[in-house]
């Protein structure tokens, strides 16, 4: 087993920086490649665990990409968000998702993918496809698709057991065994849970999956604009091409207006962030989700959870 590796630029001229930085990526992860800005900077840890590459990639705005490789690669890629946000994009950009911290996206090593960041903390896991198509036979029905972990028991765990199992990696004290059988049986864990977290995801259907078109693609508009606190129904029409009257109508075929969605949506997506991502504040998490005014933040969640955001985020 391999030991932790930790790479970071903090002792490079900025002039260095990224062709140090996208030259780690190459060797690590073959046709990964990193655009930024002058102000760029990053730090990432990289272990291998049995059949499990994995790495911890924290920095700066930026933007990571994996070109598209020759057909034949079978291995999976996963991606957790654990801080900040981030734009996935795979395929032709009809994959276009917004990952939260909690939230994780599994994409196919063999295609291609660009992710827009923010500043951010990830954990990144490669591995062989064949032992998760044994636990998820569906598994092109889940690839590019948003998983919200924290909303799903089988995903908390699946996170708990990947942040125990670097934290006992680094601890001196408790050395983690370096022969095979316990690595392939840690790996064996590690398919077992996150086959369950993406059985657990694909029940029952979501309103996305059941609605009509409009209704879908209304839907998806809003999942990766709710940062924007502009989001209203004429903006929507506006970005869709359709009327006020069309938007208002498509939200009524799934029982809701769009206010009330957006600030459902806002609200749940402000519950997983609370207790998944403790390093940002409360007034932060509102400001990012498209509050414009904190108290009246807490107000509505309250309403809803029936607990302040600090109570709420004390229980997780």
């Amino acid at each position: 087993m391999e030991a932790i590796q930790t790479f970071a630029t903090s002792a490079l001229p900025q002039s260095q920086r990224l062709r140090y930085w996208n030259e780690l990526a190459e060797r690590i992860y073959a046709g990964t490649y990193i655009n930024g800005d002058h102000s760029f900077h990053g730090r990432m840890q990289t272990w291998r665990l049995g059949d499990l590459q994995m790495i911890r990639p924290a920095g700066g705005p930026s933007q990571v990409g994996r070109r598209h490789r020759t057909p034949g690669s079978s291995n999976i890629i996963l991606h957790l968000q654990t801080r900040g946000r981030c734009r996935h994009r795979q395929g032709n950009g009809q994959d276009d998702i917004v990952l939260e911290p909690g939230d994780f996206v599994l994409s196919s090593a063999a295609s291609g993918y660009e992710m827009d960041l923010e500043a951010h903390e990830l954990l990144v896991v490669e591995f062989p496809g064949a032992p998760i198509l044994q636990r998820c036979e569906a598994l092109d029905s889940v690839l590019s698709r948003r998983i919200r972990a924290t909303s799903l028991a089988g995903g908390r765990v699946l996170i708990d057991f990947l942040q125990s199992l670097w934290r006992q990696a680094g601890n001196a004290q408790f050395p983690i065994p370096g022969d095979a059988s316990w690595q392939g049986a840690m790996a064996d864990v590690f398919y077992d849970m996150l086959g369950l977290t993406l059985r657990e995801s694909r029940q029952p259907r979501t309103a996305a999956d059941a609605s009509p078109p409009l209704a879908r693609q209304l839907l998806r508009h809003v999942e990766t604009h709710l940062g924007d606190p502009d989001l209203r129904t004429g903006s929507i029409a506006q970005a869709l091409g359709v009327s006020p009257r069309t938007v208002q109508n498509g939200f009524a075929t799934l029982g809701t207006t769009p206010s009330a969605h957006i600030l459902n949506a806002r609200l749940e997506r402000a519950a997983d962030r609370l207790t998944s991502d403790h390093a940002t504040s409360i007034t932060e998490i509102a400001f990012e989700l498209g509050f414009n005014d904190s108290a009246y933040f807490a107000r509505c969640f309250r309403r809803r959870y029936d607990a302040s955001p600090r109570e709420w985020r004390k229980r997780g």
